[in-house]
């Protein structure tokens, strides 16, 4: 059974560009938007079962008229015929224990970041500081990090349409530039108003050159 654009070999092996239409994917979209799913088909399919799993959850209704309701139809019909079957596998071995994982979770996306040139969040320095201030007197003023968190779907959704590009890009930059605000301790000097859409403009021109640079591959 396929859960997504290509094979989850394909998928380990390299990058990915997503597909727009998503809508026969499921994977975390209660916690996690955006593209999730068609870079990890395992995870898709785990949460296609939860799904499935989750009592009262009324599948069926809620998705009616999605592709993804044959996905679930087919695990409805795979349980129901594993009922009063034992199990094939009923040893207790460990599939890659613990003790022997020694990369940690930072080694592996720190990695990664390299892998896809994602570190050169600096770049984005001189732009937010025109924008946005670090200077005393703007001291008491709101976080500019906090400013970009609060309307931050607003903002992504906005240049998805202008730009005609995946909100997974665009919030890659995003996260990118709300970081280094942070870093930065950056203050929102003027009206809020006024921040929202020149940091809009702001974030479609990086979202370009983002593109552009060849960055905008699905880590995985």
């Amino acid at each position: 059974m396929s859960h997504g654009p290509y094979s989850f070999r394909r998928a380990q092996d390299s990058g990915c560009r997503p597909r727009r239409t998503g809508m026969g994917l499921l994977a975390r979209r209660r916690v996690m938007d955006l593209w999730y799913a068609q870079s990890h088909p395992d995870e898709d399919f785990a949460e296609t079962f939860a799904v499935w799993l989750t009592p009262e959850s009324l599948w069926e209704e809620r998705y009616r008229g999605w592709p993804v309701l044959k996905k679930l139809r087919y695990v409805d019909g795979l349980m129901n015929n594993l009922q009063g079957i034992p199990p094939s596998v009923t040893t207790h071995e460990e599939i890659d224990p613990l003790p022997n994982l020694k990369k940690t979770l930072r080694e592996h996306y720190e990695r990664k970041r390299r892998h896809y040139g994602i570190e050169h969040r600096s770049q984005y320095d001189p732009d937010l500081k025109r924008l946005f201030s670090h200077l005393p007197n703007h001291a008491t003023r709101p976080s500019a990090a906090t400013f970009l968190n609060r309307f931050r779907r607003e903002v992504r959704r906005k240049v998805a349409s202008w730009t005609g590009e995946y909100q997974y890009t665009i919030d890659q930059v995003l996260e990118d530039m709300i970081r280094r605000c942070r870093e930065l301790n950056l203050r929102v000097p003027v009206a809020e108003e006024q921040a929202k859409l020149d940091f809009t403009i702001l974030l479609t021109v990086h979202t370009m050159n983002f593109l552009r640079s060849g960055r905008h591959r699905v880590a995985l």
